[in-house]
């Protein structure tokens, strides 16, 4: 997987069919969040929920944590991932801002005024053959 042309961006990661494949478990877990019976039972136990999913313990893990960063890098969409944090009654806002070093009025701020700079968010290896800059 680290061989696509995209694999050197720092800070992301890309969502593409390989990851779709590692997460399929995981944000069909979160996808099963979305009916409030689900929920009360997630919230119950959250380990005997999980136990219920062919997940990676990885993932698992991950999720009882809320490390978001890491569900990622295990294959979460955030459009799936907030699922779990809306069953904990945070904002989207709370939720992503945990992958920053903001908090979250920090992140809505920095987000009203456009976003992360792009400056330090390119390819790591510059090279003009691949349109890569």
């Amino acid at each position: 997987m680290n061989n696509k042309p995209y694999s050197d961006i720092p800070g992301t990661t890309v969502f593409d069919g390989d990851m779709v494949r590692i997460g399929f478990h995981l944000n069909q877990f979160c996808m099963s969040l979305m009916q409030e019976s689900n929920r009360a039972a997630f919230k119950q136990n959250e380990r005997t929920y999980l136990d219920n999913w062919p997940m990676m313990e990885a993932q698992k893990k991950a999720v009882i944590a809320r490390d978001f960063s890491q569900l990622i890098a295990l294959g979460g969409n955030i459009y799936y991932l907030v699922k779990i944090s809306s069953s904990d009654g945070l904002s989207v806002a709370a939720a992503v801002s945990t992958m920053t070093n903001l908090s979250v009025d920090e992140y809505i701020e920095m987000m009203c005024r456009g976003g992360r700079s792009p400056a330090g968010n390119r390819y790591v290896v510059s090279n003009s053959s691949e349109g890569k800059q």
